[in-house]
């Protein structure tokens, strides 16, 4: 939709739901929101950080931040605990505050409306193109207003 990005599907993760339309029930495929992919890779890498001395911070953290910037071609990366904890970083760091507005999407997770209440700013929604299901640019540029600190196109 708003991206394209590697997924690694398993059987278990897809099934098929009946959804009525106007022409009668037909058979829908999904896949499971809350379907990890966890490897035993990832299983060593996260037991040998847990019997290190850092949870937080510290050299996997930094190695971590370092290749992320190497990969994205900037010189810094800032690795946060979760996706609300990193948009309220986000917007912190392009100055939104108290009075300030952040336009964003509707079709989103609360935390990113949530993360602008954390800095003061108010959330302020655009609609979305059904074609993409992406902030519609025209619509969101309709909501600019001088009080715009920040856009989310999430």
């Amino acid at each position: 939709m708003c991206g394209s990005y590697d997924l690694v599907l398993q059987q278990k993760t897809q099934g098929n739901i009946p959804q009525v339309t106007g022409k009668g029930v037909r058979e829908v495929k999904t896949l499971s929101y809350g379907h990890q992919y966890i490897d035993e890779e990832d299983i060593k890498a996260v037991a040998e950080v847990l019997r290190g001395d850092w949870l937080s911070q510290g050299p996997s953290v930094e190695a971590f931040e370092n290749a992320f910037a190497d990969y994205v071609g900037t010189r810094h990366a800032v690795a946060f605990s979760n996706g609300t904890a990193a948009l309220h970083g986000a917007y912190f760091a392009a100055g939104a505050s108290r009075g300030d507005e952040v336009l964003t999407s509707p079709l989103t997770f609360a935390a990113t409306a949530n993360a602008a209440l954390y800095t003061g700013a108010v959330p302020v929604f655009a609609d979305i193109d059904p074609a993409t299901a992406c902030l519609d640019p025209e619509k969101t540029a309709e909501k600019i207003t001088p009080v715009t600190k920040v856009i989310a196109p999430v």
